[in-house]
Formats: C-alpha cells, sequence, structure tokens
C-alpha cells in the first residue's frame, strides 16, 4: 500500500470515529427523557402534578388550544407568541383570547388551583389599571366566578412590587354574590404587623414569575403563591371563619386569558383594559394543591419540565 492511500485511510477511519461517538452522544441525549431526570417533588414532569384532578390546561405553545378539550378561542385581540418559559408564550398587546364555554369549567368546583407564569408591569399613575391574568367569567360582569389579577395600577411602572390577588364570586343560595379575595400585603404598617400581618413585597415586576391560589371549599381558606412559596397575607386567608365555604359558579360561564368580561363584549369601564404582559402554563384544577406540589409544579416548570 501506497503512503498517499495509508495516509487516505487513516483518515477515513479517524473520520469515522467521530461521526460514530457523535451520533453516540445525540442518540443518548435524544433518549435521556423526564423519567431518567431525577424526580422534583416525587415527579418527573409537571403534568404529573395534580393530574387526576386537571380540568383544563393552556400551554400556550404557539397557539391558544385548550389542550384537554381541544376548545380554541373564539375571540382573540393583540397576541403573539414569543420564547417563554416552557417553549412559547403568549404576549398580550392590549391583548386578550376570549374561549367558548369549556365543559369541564362549566360546572362548579367547590374547590380549586390555578396555576400560570406572568411577566407582568406596573402602569400606575393617570392611566394606572389591574392587569387581570385569567377570568372564569360571569355574564356582562366584569368579576367573574374565579379570578386570578395583578393590582398594577397601585404603583408606579418604575416599581417591581406587584400586588397579585386572587377573586372569587361565590352564588349564594338566594341568587346574591358573595364576594371573596386575597392579595399579599406588600407593605404592612407596623400596627398591621403587630396584628399578624405578613409582609410578602413580591418583587417580580417586569419578571416571569410562576403563580399560584388555591380555593379550599371544607375550611373557606383563599391562598396565594409566588415562584412556590406562599406569598398571601395569613390573616385575610380565612373566610367566613373558617367554616365550609364551596365555590358555586353563575352560569352561563367561558374562560378569558388577558381581559375582564366588558372587554369582549364591548362595554369595559375606563379602567378595564386589556392586559400588556405574558403568560405561559396556564393550568386549573378541581381540588387545592398542597404546598409541597405547589412548590414541585415550579421548580418542574422552571426545568423546563
Amino acid at each position: 500500500m501506497t503512503k498517499v492511500n495509508l495516509r487516505r485511510l487513516m483518515f477515513l477511519m479517524a473520520v469515522t470515529l467521530v461521526t460514530a461517538t457523535v451520533l453516540s452522544s445525540c442518540n443518548k441525549d435524544d433518549e435521556e427523557d423526564d423519567t431518567t431526570l431525577p424526580p422534583i417533588g416525587g415527579y418527573n414532569n409537571a403534568d404529573e402534578v395534580g393530574s387526576a384532578d386537571l380540568v383544563a390546561y393552556f400551554p400556550l405553545n404557539g397557539d391558544g388550544k385548550e389542550s384537554k378539550s381541544g376548545v380554541t378561542p373564539e375571540n382573540t385581540q393583540g397576541v403573539t407568541y414569543v420564547t417563554a418559559m416552557k417553549g412559547q408564550g403568549a404576549k398580550f398587546t392590549s391583548g386578550f383570547m376570549a374561549y367558548p364555554q369549556i365543559t369541564a369549567l362549566g360546572t362548579t368546583m367547590e374547590s380549586m388551583s390555578i396555576s400560570l407564569w406572568a411577566k407582568a408591569y406596573n402602569n400606575g399613575g393617570t392611566d394606572g389599571h389591574p392587569s387581570m391574568f385569567f377570568s372564569l367569567t360571569r355574564e356582562n360582569e366584569w368579576a367573574g366566578n374565579i379570578n386570578l389579577m395583578a393590582e398594577t395600577g397601585w404603583r408606579t411602572a418604575a416599581s417591581d412590587t406587584l400586588v397579585m390577588k386572587g377573586l372569587v364570586v361565590i352564588k349564594n343560595g338566594d341568587g346574591s354574590a358573595n364576594w371573596q379575595d386575597i392579595i399579599n400585603a406588600a407593605n404592612p404598617s407596623p400596627e398591621d404587623i403587630a396584628n399578624g400581618h405578613v409582609a410578602a413585597p413580591n418583587t417580580n415586576g417586569g419578571k416571569w414569575a410562576h403563580y399560584v391560589i388555591t380555593w379550599e371549599a371544607t375550611t373557606g381558606l383563599f391562598k396565594l403563591y409566588a415562584n412556590g412559596q406562599k406569598i398571601s397575607n395569613p390573616v385575610w386567608e380565612s373566610r367566613g371563619g373558617g367554616n365550609a365555604l364551596p365555590l358555586n359558579f353563575f352560569t352561563p360561564t367561558r374562560v378569558v386569558l388577558g381581559a375582564f368580561e366588558p372587554n369582549v363584549t364591548g362595554t369595559p369601564d375606563a379602567w378595564q383594559q386589556p392586559l400588556n404582559g405574558e403568560m405561559d402554563e396556564i393550568r386549573v384544577w378541581k381540588k387545592t394543591l398542597s404546598a409541597a406540589d405547589i412548590n414541585a409544579l415550579y421548580e418542574l416548570e422552571k426545568a423546563g419540565r
């Protein structure tokens, strides 16, 4: 064999070895899925958390489809898709997505949990207004049966302190409305603190953050979480003195993401404005998630799992 042929053979062998190594590495990466990674809170991925009681899931991964029912928005305004916490998420520019009724969300859930990722901004000033993320609406009313929102009009745009709010409107036996809400106490006074209030500034303005609200029917407890930790003021969590207080919906109802019901029907007040911000990974359960499960969900979704 000539020297030229020998060199050519050695070159081809080297290329073959490198190619085999690369392919082996790629196959190994492809094979490494959630089940080969260490569990977080006993779960391999976010879909396993409360899976038996999950009634709605909006991945917002390039479209607005609710994945369990296959329902898509019937009215969309100012929504585009951007890189978010898991794949893509929805960017709202004075935008919203309004859905037709989803069967699993059209009947009463006595207890519930709602989670989502949001990037929200304060807008306080002459045009300050709240920001609605998720509303399970009541017909012709600004406040839905269940609402997850932020009081973004309370602080200037320069502030990174966000006051988050959970709000439920429960239908009483006589048809009247029972309003209950929960927020984080951003700056309680010394007197408030002496009376058991707990400060939780939630300095996540302009950042991606994971938010959860939970309602427990048997105790009337209403709680709020950010990035896996409870931030609701404990003084305000107990409703009805700790007695049973199950949710009861006004119907018909539907999901609106990023706006109040009047923004969709065309009759909003001046302070009811569609969202400027981003959202991703919206989930709804018909049960109260435990604090441990909420933290696991946050860590899993943060890890893209």
